[in-house]
């Protein structure tokens, strides 16, 4: 690990965040889709937990190793040029450890949520996930790579208690995250322009929002205040349902029309392969 070379990759990450344009972030699941996120022109890449997962035949919410998360972080992280942050889900248990292991691997900035996993409590009690996000700095600034938490409550995602009361409740746990150490804060779940806009005027900190169904475009985002936008799973699974596509295809009429419309050609992923990694 070069600790010059992370620090200035994280530093340029961060300062990414300050705009004045939205971040956009496309989630890489492999070395492959990563690369070609980064030939896009994207000055970032996250990874997606999920994605990985999926690759790796496991279901998503820490179904897959620490280890093995990490591994697929580091080899994404030394294929790019530019700064990757690694989606590492509620932190493996120990948070510290698992920030130890996101920096190992290569990773400038990391995703923390405060989903439990457990229905009867979705949500870790906001004393607990501050600490946590304590726990992420401090073993950040002793690994000597100011790290990038993106800290993320799953309030609207999971629908956790009354409607009416979930807009408070995310608001109040964004600003302690960020009190506690967080340089972003996610939440995703939300699509009304509305309750974004509220949300990017009441939070004290990079507000980051999840792409999918309703929600509006990043320049619209980009005006309703909003800092980082993520795609998350969305690109993978948009993969396997090409994948699905193809499948149905073969199996009926034995046409090709699924693989052969808009592939990336045998000779420009071996091109875009054969570059020497970061």
């Amino acid at each position: 690990m070069d600790v010059g070379a992370l620090k200035a990759k994280a530093a340029a990450f961060r300062k990414l965040h300050d705009g004045p344009d939205l971040l956009v972030l496309p989630n890489a699941w492999d070395v492959a889709s990563a690369r070609i996120f980064e030939d896009a022109g994207f000055p970032a890449i996250a990874t997606t937990s999920a994605g990985i997962a999926y690759a790796h035949g496991y279901p998503d919410q820490e179904r897959i190793s620490r280890p093995e998360m990490a591994r697929a972080v580091q080899r994404i992280a030394a294929s790019l040029r530019v700064p990757l942050t690694a989606d590492m889900e509620s932190g493996y248990g120990d948070v510290a450890e698992t920030v130890r292991a996101a920096i190992d691997a290569g990773a400038v900035g990391m995703n923390l949520e405060d989903a439990t996993r457990d229905a009867a409590k979705p949500l870790f009690d906001l004393e607990v996930q501050v600490e946590r996000i304590r726990a992420a700095r401090a073993a950040s600034d002793a690994a000597g790579v100011r790290l990038v938490i993106n800290a993320r409550t799953d309030v609207f995602l999971a629908a956790v208690g009354p409607e009416e009361g979930r807009m408070d409740d995310a608001i109040r746990r964004a600003n302690a995250y960020r009190d506690a150490g967080a340089d972003c804060l996610f939440v995703p779940g939300v699509a009304d322009a509305a309750r974004i806009a509220a949300l990017a005027k009441a939070i004290r900190g990079p507000l980051n929002i999840l792409a999918g169904p309703g929600v509006p475009s990043a320049p619209e985002l980009r005006k309703l205040g909003v800092a980082r936008l993520s795609v998350g799973s969305g690109a993978m699974r948009a993969v396997l349902g090409l994948t699905r596509r193809i499948a149905q295809e073969l199996r009926g009429p034995g046409t090709y029309g699924a693989v052969l419309e808009g592939a990336v050609s045998y000779a420009e992923m071996n091109q875009l392969l054969s570059r020497p990694h970061a």
